[in-house]
């Protein structure tokens, strides 16, 4: 049985999917927050985040925020459980939605399950994917004087999270934000003077029931993950008392990753997804948060250049999603993540340096080629990873081979030299994108660090 066919079969079988309701309770060092999934006639789910007491800094939480903040993490959550069977109508018991915001989340959940529904050969529109139903009362929130200070910093442990961390050393009341740290991601915050009383570490616990069916069948894919970081760094804005949650996601994130559609691996990192989370948020949240990319002026060409700058982050830093599943998460130097930060860097920090960082030469795995030209966009897709656009993957390897000796290249730059043509012209990948969310004070710091770094 394909894809479609279990698609077509478990909507059938199991076409409601329920968000029952949530719980927040507080034990002596967390704050719990639960929720309750239901796919009737098959099973309840069940996942949690905990929150630790000692980077809840707001003295003056309202219950009426912090419940419909909560609510919202919720509808986000759901994806991840959703998806094994895509049951056709959703009901939502806990709170309530306007026509607006059904349509605003039905966007995300489309567009944010794109890879899915496309590696999985599923075909169906937007408006026949789920039909929303909501059975709980609206969440009151009263008019409040909200006003934070400082900014909250999600760090993933890669590079571009290090370049956000530099450009805003010079900030007040800074702190930053992890989901499920691991050694990559706090190694970064203490490199950058973090100590972990500014370090906000979220804990998500995934309902293993999920992977029991997975195991068993039952669709799988990929879910829009940032579109979760940008609901939970919300919260732990409002609870931090800061002002802003600074993202690190560049104007690449914003191409689509086959080729001639819209479906794009990056969609809640792309800048469609920040206005329209941000626009949201001010209308719904009533809070006086703002939530933007610093990064989201320039391309991952000139956020590696500025990284090939900052050493001390180059023994730390990780952006390999395979090796983050070893007990030491490591550079598995097999997969797309691998070879395009490797590419991306390469004119900067080629051979000694890259080797030392990766353990190997990449450009000498055959073995590769595949993804190496995927990377370049000579394949109908990119690989579904958070890689650049094809056009930085180009420049950065014409860069580099057009100052190396051509009759001692690595296996994969001299397939690059005997197929395609050197791409020297970066003007496009070099100019300063102004189609951001930044106001001119976090414009002119990008811009500073660009010419200082020059």
């Amino acid at each position: 049985m394909n894809n479609m066919d279990k698609f077509k079969k478990f909507r059938e079988m199991y076409d409601t999917f329920i968000y029952d309701h949530y719980e927040i309770t507080y034990d002596e060092s967390y704050m719990n927050i639960k929720y309750y999934f239901n796919i009737p006639n098959l099973t309840w789910f069940y996942p949690q985040l905990k929150i630790s007491k000692k980077d809840i800094l707001n003295k003056n939480i309202d219950s009426g925020c912090l419940n419909n903040l909560v609510f919202h993490i919720g509808l986000i959550e759901l994806i991840s459980y959703f998806k094994c069977t895509c049951s056709p109508n959703v009901i939502i018991k806990c709170g309530y939605l306007d026509e607006d915001q059904i349509a605003w989340f039905k966007k995300l959940y489309y567009h944010g399950l794109g890879e899915f529904l496309y590696t999985n050969g599923i075909d169906i529109s937007e408006e026949e994917l789920m039909h929303i139903t909501c059975q709980g009362k609206s969440l009151a929130i009263g008019d409040n004087d909200y006003c934070g200070e400082g900014n909250l910093i999600p760090v993933g442990g890669g590079k571009d999270s290090c370049v956000s961390l530099e450009i805003l050393k010079g900030e007040k009341n800074n702190a930053c934000f992890i989901i499920n740290p691991k050694a990559p991601s706090i190694g970064c915050c203490q490199v950058a003077g973090y100590e972990n009383d500014k370090i906000v570490s979220v804990e998500r616990l995934l309902d293993r029931k999920i992977v029991e069916l997975n195991d068993a069948g039952f669709l799988n894919g990929h879910t829009p993950f940032s579109s979760l970081i940008a609901f939970v760094s919300y919260l732990c804005c409002y609870l931090q008392n800061k002002k802003n949650v600074i993202l690190s996601n560049e104007s690449s994130a914003n191409e689509a990753t086959v080729i001639g559609t819209d479906i794009n691996h990056q969609y809640s990192k792309s800048f469609a997804f920040e206005k329209d989370f941000d626009s949201y948020a001010h209308k719904y949240f009533k809070l006086d948060i703002k939530y933007f990319s610093l990064l989201r002026g320039i391309s991952e060409f000139q956020i590696a250049k500025l990284f090939a700058n900052y050493k001390k982050y180059h023994h730390i830093f990780k952006s390999c999603n395979l090796g983050s599943k070893a007990k030491e998460w490591q550079w598995c130097c097999e997969c797309p993540k691998c070879l395009f930060v490797y590419t991306i860097l390469s004119p900067f920090l080629y051979r000694d340096e890259l080797v030392q960082i990766f353990g190997e030469d990449l450009y000498e795995k055959k073995d590769l080629l595949d993804t190496f030209i995927e990377i370049l966009g000579y394949s109908k897709s990119k690989p579904f990873e958070c890689v650049g656009t094809y056009e930085e993957a180009r420049y950065a390897v014409s860069l580099l081979i057009d100052r190396m000796d051509r009759d001692n290249l690595p296996y994969l730059l001299r397939y690059y030299v005997e197929h395609y043509q050197l791409e020297l012209n970066g003007d496009d990948i070099l100019a300063y994108n102004s189609d951001n969310n930044l106001d001119d004070y976090y414009n002119e710091l990008v811009k500073k660090e660009l010419m200082k770094n020059g």
